[in-house]
């Protein structure tokens, strides 16, 4: 089934594989009445229903090589773009873990993952909580260099050898380890979408993966 979430702003986002965006789109004409026309962008393709519904999907490893609007459903460059298999970086980072690897076609063909303590904020006040407060912060960046010198590690020697970078996890830590000047060609390479994942470790790399390939579409009512 493909993954959904609601949207801001209304509306609801699902990620579809690429095996299965035929059948998805052939099922969203079937619900609303038709499709009027498809737009190709560079990066997005937009599907409007007789009845008004927008489908727009964001176009995962850009650019599309397709532009204009034809009349219909008409989402085989799409399809054909998605399909195509790509060698991924993904690197997955969380405060009190990481998951880093390599992936082809949506699965995992090299790892690396690693889990530290770094405790949850304390209800205590004073020194106490001062000195908890500090004790957090100095597990947190001993995580986030854990992060760092395996991503270096694994990562950085096959860049040139991969098709694209996804990036996945807590934002703030991730933006904490785009201040290693050594990951800077790493972050220059990433996608725009950073995948929501639970605490890392392999299964959740693993489920990564085959999202990482996955086409992001937005559903919005007229």
């Amino acid at each position: 089934m493909a993954r959904e979430r609601q949207v801001a702003g209304g509306g609801r986002a699902v990620e579809v594989a690429p095996d299965r965006l035929e059948g998805w789109y052939a099922r969203f004409a079937v619900r609303n009445e038709g499709v009027r026309s498809t737009e190709f962008a560079p990066d997005i393709v937009t599907v409007t229903a007789d009845n008004g519904v927008v489908a727009v999907a964001t176009v995962p490893f850009g650019p599309l090589d397709a532009e204009g609007t034809v009349a219909g459903l008409a989402i085989g460059p799409l399809v054909d773009h998605a399909l195509v298999s790509r060698r991924i970086a993904l690197l997955l980072v969380r405060r009190g873990g990481h998951s880093v690897g390599i992936a082809r076609g949506g699965v995992v063909v090299q790892s690396r993952t690693d889990r530290h303590l770094v405790q949850g904020r304390s209800a205590a006040g004073g020194w106490s909580q001062q000195r908890f407060a500090r004790r957090r912060e100095g597990q947190a960046r001993v995580a986030l260099r854990s992060a760092a010198e395996d991503a270096f590690e694994v990562l950085l020697p096959q860049l040139s050898e991969v098709d694209a970078v996804v990036l996945g996890g807590d934002r703030r830590a991730l933006e904490s380890l785009r201040e290693d000047r050594r990951l800077a060609p790493l972050f220059e390479r990433a996608e725009p979408r950073v995948l929501d994942i639970a605490e890392p470790r392999r299964t959740v790399l693993d489920d990564a993966a085959e999202r990482a390939v996955a086409v992001e579409i937005t559903l919005r009512e007229p």
